[in-house]
């Protein structure tokens, strides 16, 4: 096209019907491949043979071909080793899934291997194809096969060129042509084709498409020269080769059939109000049908269709649907299926053909759907020219703007061509955050806008746009400049299609179905999702963020153009519409193209990469030792090319010129291929011949060997002849001689064992009688040992006795010592009783004083009654007395002549005149007394008030003493339990003392050993009598060897302890494997049953020394699970075999505890064996107190975890309570007014508390450690953030802005984030705990403060905040970004006012700041409760215990 005469859009339209006329359907414009859609098969033009003609040859040099740029992509991809893009454009009906397909099938023709299978990656990609289409293609008005959806295939090559893999990627699935279409228009071809398979059809109850409400909203159900049945094999048949099987398929197709009886559901109104039922039998049968297709609950699916489930706090709400939503549920239900099985189908095929992430080359074959304006554009329309703009304007950049601004970057000498720019456009769509889009999203939002409002608001924002007009026709409509042409888009179906809501009663009914791959289509939704009955999501924005991904994609490869042209709006071959291509050319940019390339340059090369490839063409200008400017300069001139351009850093060459220097370059390479080429056979030659002589050689040496070889052998053989002889004769002799010699030795072996007999049974006659004399001999000794045996047990008995009662005596003077707590509890007691007392007494005054207020102040209110009515009736006399004085005064008026009747009668008025000044001044005196009376009465009032608050301190003083008094009775139960552990430890030194002190008057060493008990393997203290000591006496000996043996095995058991607590064991199935174990040899070592042991507090030891030695990070969550876990165990087995029966009793009051002291004398006796009702087996003291060190050290790690936390993070939270300076300044320049405020988003110092938390969990989650302490860890931490920020807020007053509340304010949305995804298990109530922080920074970002009152600050802007904090906030605030100010004067008067009254009470604190918690927020019941129950039986003991004897038995019977 550039090389015509003419350059004008007749001599190119005149080109291309020239051209199209001979059916060259192809031209080049430059790199552009224009192809102008035939509307007929032309097999000629993409046989084998065409394949193989444009396989390697350069651009150009053949006939204009769709192959021709796909070899030259390929090309380009191997030689410079960078991903490639073609890119297909046009109208509807142009073309563009035809050339795709052609482009595909050359790419694998060039880049196909050899198939391991039948199916090869090549063949998956190609059968993807026609499978997609049935699935995503329908007939439209202007196109028969138009693509209702966008695909990108990526084909991956390896370094070879071969096709390694494949990846295919779609855009924006038109779900509502699914259950909505338009005359002549069709639904998708699968739905037809499934109507015409035959027997699967009948399989699913389907017919002719007549029958279906989806399918006969068009009249068109079948399309020219296509079969349907034929169709559906060929799908059948792609759907194998992709790697769909069998049961897939039929699951596919049930799942179809199941969309298209679904469409068949019609509804009618119910009996009641808003509700809706199923119409007739006809639509039960297909309900019936559609639940068998789907595998659900018939009845569950009419269920969701015709209710809707709201949830609330009370619960939930079930709503009734009336028929008309019934059917949009219908059809929300039909397109989310359809649109979930396109996705699958999507992504089988991706799976089944397989992507090579090792791949680094690739090219991107872009088949999207056209510009489309019909007569009615809806959203779908909007969308696709969306996409459309967005490819021309990637088109315009490589195309136009890149080039010429390359040229002015290397400053040729270049006139700037004008271009038509589409970016104004896009702006008017898609910029933030008033665009088209954006407006759209937010009209979706409000549940009340509608299309009008949103159009109001279009045309408001964008009047004087000149890329948007109102439609002349239509209030609602608007019209936009497109670079194709100008659009009336109708907007009354927007709002509804870019809402995209998931019903989530729908996602649930269909999980639950009994058929795996639709349940499988419907993953569970997340916990957030399931809350509402509807998920929101804008179909707009997410197709925005899908293009800006694939423009992403398109820009980091190296594209091609493919520009496709429809010839005739009729669909028919050998028709030319002038108007029509001339007005796709103009658009598409064509002509602009053409310009550019006959006026610029099209091949530029760098001057190290012209250097690089053309150095060789001059290899003297090489040796010189110029720069790569000048080698270029002088390599052309050589070549003598003129009409170049020399940049800065390319050279620009003219369209032809490259191949010129090319074809130089290849004669070079030629002539040196050829020197090279005889050096090689030279080299070749050379070496055969070298390889025959040495083989030569070799055959000679071995023919020689081999002759050696048989002359050797025949002389080994004879030499061996002779040794075979010599051995025989020797083995015949040495026979001989053996039968005599054995025949010698049996005739002396029978003399010797005869006399040897003889002298045995000598010997054993004599030792039977010597063991007979020491039987005897042992007989008497023992007798006499009995005999004094006997006497020492008798003194023993009488010794023992006698300390026995010494120790009784010191035993009840302690016992007499613990009255003093006695007195202290009776003190606190009777405390406690004359407060109760006092309290009574107050309550009794108050309710007196509250009867004699009430009868005094009914009293009152009947004497102002009273004075009320005398009031009353004195002005009613006044007013009598006032009538009578007019009608005198009318009398005298009239009576003029009449003198002595008128003076009666003015001395009769003057005498009036008093009595109503009498009247006048009692009733001032009934009104001061009435107000005298309103003030007693307000008195009384705050008299009795005053009185409340009086009470209501005494309550809490009254409690206050209650707690002490809890406190002070769990430390007399800690001080008992020491008492009774220092008693046992008493009575278990002293009669080993008095043994030891026993035996000394004996002498003999001998009886010295036996004299001395194992106290370690007593279970008893009874004293021992005279029997009992002899049997103990004659086991003295074997005592002895035995303790030696005890301490050896208490040494081997503490040794198992130290290791199992030293080494790392793990987890095995979230158990610790060290607390099991510990536990287990506890059990079988008896120590909860023994009176006295080292065991527990070695335990104890050997953990703070781990805690001490090791990593804190990773030893404290370790031994947090290891200590709780043992612990659980601990509580339970106390549990289980009643251990914690008294410490339950201990608990149960006052009356109790005075028990518990007077039964303390008597558990003296108990312990030493006089009371023989009590069981060995209840004081085990030792596991109490294990117990309790066991739990001080599980609160010592959590405090010490706690502490750690608090550290680390108080660094980063002093860098989070104010925004950096760079952000402030942006964020006070982002707006001018207060309105719309831009939400920032929070810095890296929030980011390092995220990863912080993220951190903390990772440790606590990989060490097992429960979620109990999780939870109140994570609670813990939020209560330090919220008392830090909300300190460092109140005491700087730089924090106190409104920037800084903004930025805190983004980070506590972070943290909520990070709440959220921890979910409720892990993080609590921690969100609870930021409430503080919250409502401050809440108050500092809100406007207008001046309007609020105090009332509304302190009840709904910071209820939880004081006066004095809120007081505190606003007087430091100062707003740097609007200027705005803080509360009015009025509410700060009050607010000091209120502090100023808080202050002068002595009993409130002044304080407004917060105070940190050091508490351990949890008790061992706590734990008990929380912690899951843990079988240590499931745990294998580690391997190391095999190496002690002790450990044998717990590796033989785990349990």
């Amino acid at each position: 096209m550039t090389k015509l005469t003419y350059l004008n859009e007749p001599g190119v339209l005149d080109n291309l019907r020239r051209r199209y006329a001979l059916n060259e359907i192809y031209t080049y414009t430059g790199s552009i491949l224009i192809a102008v859609n035939p509307f007929t098969k032309l097999p000629h033009l993409y046989n084998m043979y065409m394949m193989e003609q444009y396989k390697g040859a350069p651009f150009g040099e053949l006939s204009p071909h769709v192959f021709a740029v796909a070899d030259a992509s390929y090309r380009a991809m191997m030689s410079e080793r960078c991903s490639q893009s073609i890119l297909v454009s046009g109208e509807s009906g142009a073309g563009k899934t035809e050339t795709t397909k052609l482009i595909m099938q050359y790419l694998t023709y060039v880049g196909g291997r050899a198939a391991s299978d039948d199916r090869t990656v090549e063949q998956q990609v190609l059968e993807s194809n026609p499978l997609l289409e049935a699935f995503g293609n329908a007939r439209t008005v202007r196109n028969d096969n138009s693509s209702r959806f966008g695909k990108f295939v990526e084909i991956q090559f390896d370094s070879n060129g071969r096709i390694s893999g494949a990846a295919i990627r779609t855009y924006l699935l038109e779900r509502s042509r699914v259950v909505q279409i338009t005359d002549p228009e069709r639904n998708y071809h699968i739905f037809y084709q499934l109507c015409a398979s035959g027997m699967d059809a009948e399989a699913y109850k389907l017919g002719h498409p007549s029958n279906f409400h989806y399918l006969n909203q068009s009249k068109t159900y079948e399309l020219d020269g296509v079969s349907n049945a034929e169709e559906y094999v060929k799908t059948r048949r792609a759907m194998d080769i992709v790697g769909i099987s069998d049961d897939e398929q039929e699951a596919i197709f049930r799942t179809l059939a199941g969309i298209l009886h679904l469409g068949n559901l019609e509804f009618s109104p119910g009996k009641e109000h808003d509700s809706s039922v199923i119409k007739d039998d006809k639509s039960n049968f297909h309900l019936q049908m559609a639940a068998n297709l789907f595998r659900c609950d018939v009845n569950l699916l009419l269920a969701t269709l015709t209710t809707r489930s709201i949830q609330t706090r009370e619960g939930i709400i079930v709503k009734a649907l009336d028929s008309s939503a019934a059917v949009s549920g219908r059809d929300a239900l039909a397109k989310t299926v359809y649109a979930k099985l396109f996705d699958w189908l999507v992504e089988k095929i991706n799976r089944s053909v397989g992507q090579d992430h090792d791949s680094k080359i690739q090219i991107g074959v872009l088949d999207i759907y056209g510009f489309e304006c019909f007569k009615l554009n809806s959203f779908e329309q909007f969308c696709i020219n969306f996409a459309n703009e967005k490819l021309q304007q990637h088109f315009n950049e490589h195309v136009f703007k890149m080039e010429q601004e390359e040229y002015q970057r290397e400053q040729i000498n270049w006139s700037y061509i004008e271009f038509i720019d589409n970016q104004d456009v896009l702006d008017l769509i898609e910029k933030k955050p008033i665009g088209i889009i954006g407006l759209l999203d937010e009209a979706c939002m409000f549940p009340k806008s509608t299309h009008e409002t949103f159009s109001n608001k279009l045309f408001q924002n964008f009047r004087s746009h000149q890329r948007l007009e109102k439609a002349k026709f239509s209030e609602t409509d608007f019209t936009i400049a497109h670079y194709a042409g100008k659009v009336n888009y109708q907007t009354e179906k927007f709002l509804d299609k870019n809402r995209d809501y998931i019903v989530v009663e729908h996602c649930n009914l269909l999980a639950s179905s009994g058929c795996p791959f639709v349940a499988g289509l419907f993953p569970p939704l997340p916990e957030e999702s399931s809350r509402s009955s509807y998920k929101f999501s804008s179909v707009a924005s997410r197709f925005k963020q899908q293009l800006q991904s694939l423009m992403e994609t398109l820009s980091s490869t190296e594209p091609h153009y493919v520009r496709c042209v429809k010839p005739n709006s009729l669909n028919r071959p050998h028709r030319f519409e002038n108007a029509s291509i001339i007005h796709q050319l103009r658009c598409g940019g064509v002509l602009e193209a053409i310009r550019i390339s006959l006026a610029g340059y099209p091949t530029r090369k760098t001057y190290h990469e012209f250097v690089d490839r053309f150095g060789i063409i001059s290899l003297d200008i090489m040796d010189a030792s110029y720069d790569d400017k000048t080698m270029t300069e002088k390599i052309l001139q050589r070549l003598k090319l003129g009409n170049y351009q020399l940049g800065k850093t390319k050279v620009f060459l003219r369209a032809g010129q490259i191949g010129i220097l090319d074809s130089r370059r290849a004669e070079v390479l030629d002539s040196a291929a050829r020197r090279i080429q005889g050096r090689l056979r030279t080299f070749v030659a050379r070496r055969d011949f070298v390889r025959r002589r040495v083989a030569a050689i070799s055959l000679q040496a071995s023919c020689r060997g081999y002759l050696a070889r048989d002359i050797f052998t025949v002389m080994r053989d004879t030499a061996a002849a002779i040794v075979i002889q010599k051995y025989t004769r020797c083995w015949f002799l040495r026979h001989s001689y053996m039968q005599l010699r054995l025949a010698s030795v049996l005739l002396q072996s029978c003399i010797r064992g005869f006399s040897t007999r003889r002298i045995f049974l000598y010997i054993k006659k004599d030792r039977a009688a010597t063991l007979i004399q020491a039987h005897w001999r042992m007989f008497k000794v023992r007798s006499i040992y009995r005999n004094r045996q006997h006497n020492i047990i008798a003194i023993q008995c009488l010794w023992r006795q006698k300390l026995a009662k010494r120790e009784l005596r010191k035993l009840k003077k302690e016992a007499n010592e613990t009255g003093a707590l006695r007195l202290a509890k009776t003190k606190l007691e009777k405390q406690l009783e004359d407060l109760t007392w006092r309290l009574h007494l107050e309550k009794k005054i108050r309710v007196s004083n509250d009867e004699a207020k009430s009868v005094e102040v009914s009293k009152l209110q009947k004497s102002v009654e009273s004075l009320k009515l005398e009031l009353d009736a004195a002005k009613l006399a006044t007013l009598n007395e006032f009538n009578k004085n007019m009608v005198l005064e009318r009398q005298l008026e009239l009576s003029t002549k009449d003198k002595s009747a008128s003076e009666r009668e003015v001395i009769s008025l003057t005498e009036l005149r008093n009595e109503n000044a009498v009247l006048k001044s009692s009733l001032k005196a009934l009104e001061v007394k009435n107000s005298m009376l309103e003030c007693e009465l307000a008195q009384s009032k705050e008299d009795s008030s005053s009185t409340i608050a009086k009470l209501r301190e005494v309550e809490k003083h009254c409690l206050q003493f209650q707690l002490n008094l809890r406190s002070m009775e769990e430390k007399l139960k800690n001080l008992e339990n020491e008492n009774l552990i220092m008693r046992q430890k008493t009575l278990n030194v002293s009669p080993k003392s008095n043994r030891a002190g026993f035996v000394k008057p004996f002498p003999d060493p001998k009886f010295s050993g036996a004299l001395v008990l194992s106290s370690a393997d007593e279970k008893s203290y009874e004293s021992p009598t005279p029997s009992k000591f002899i049997a103990s006496l004659s086991k003295g000996f074997s005592d002895s060897r035995r303790t030696k043996s005890g301490m050896e095995k208490n040494q081997g058991n503490l040794e198992i302890l130290s290791r199992c607590i030293k080494e790392n064991l793990g987890f095995k199935d979230g158990k610790p494997i060290a607390a099991c174990v510990v536990y287990k040899c506890l059990l079988h070592w008896h120590a909860f049953e023994s009176e006295r042991t080292a065991v527990f507090d070695f335990i104890i030891e050997s953990i703070n020394d781990v805690l001490k030695e090791g990593d804190e990070d990773a030893s404290l969550p370790y031994w947090l699970s290891n200590t709780s876990a043992l612990l659980c165990l601990l509580q339970r087995n106390m549990r289980s075999n009643g251990f914690l029966t008294a410490g339950s009793q201990r608990s149960a009051g006052s009356t109790g505890m005075n028990g518990r002291l007077a039964q303390g004398p008597k558990q003296t006796f108990k312990y030493l064996g006089m009371d023989e009702g009590l069981s060995h087996k209840e004081s085990k003291y030792p596991a109490l107190l294990f117990k309790q060190q066991l739990t001080a050290c599980v609160e010592k790690i959590f405090g010490l975890i706690r502490d750690n936390l608090k550290k680390e993070i108080s660094s980063l939270l002093g860098q989070c309570i104010q925004a950096p300076k760079l952000q402030r300044v942006h964020g006070g320049k982002s707006s001018r007014s207060p309105v719309g405020v831009p939400q920032q988003s929070p810095s890296s110092e929030w980011d390092s508390i995220i990863k912080f938390l993220d951190s903390l969990m990772s440790r606590l989650r990989g060490n097992h450690v429960p979620s109990f302490f999780i939870r109140k860890l994570t609670t813990q931490v939020f209560s330090f953030i919220n008392i830090q920020l909300f300190n460092s807020l109140l005491l700087r007053r730089e924090c106190c802005t409104f920037s800084n509340g903004e930025y805190v304010k983004s980070g506590l949305a972070e943290l909520e984030k990070w709440i959220v995804n921890a979910t409720e298990e892990f993080a609590g109530t921690s969100w609870h705990e930021l409430n503080y922080i919250r409502q401050a920074v809440g108050f500092l970002v809100i406007h207008q403060k001046r309007k609020k009152s105090l009332e509304e600050i302190r009840q709904d802007l910071c209820p939880k905040l004081t006066v004095r904090q809120i007081y505190r906030i606003s007087t430091m605030y100062w707003d740097d970004k609007y200027g705005t100010q803080s509360v009015s004067n009025e509410v700060v008067s009050q607010m000091r006012e209120i502090v100023n009254k808080d202050s002068q009470n002595l009993s409130s604190t002044n304080s407004f700041l917060l105070d940190d918690d050091l508490s351990i927020p949890f008790s061992t019941e706590d734990v008990y409760m929380a912690i899951p129950p843990i079988e240590p039986s499931d745990i294998e003991p580690p391997k190391f215990l095999s190496e002690y004897p002790s450990a044998q038995l717990l590796l033989q019977n785990p349990n």
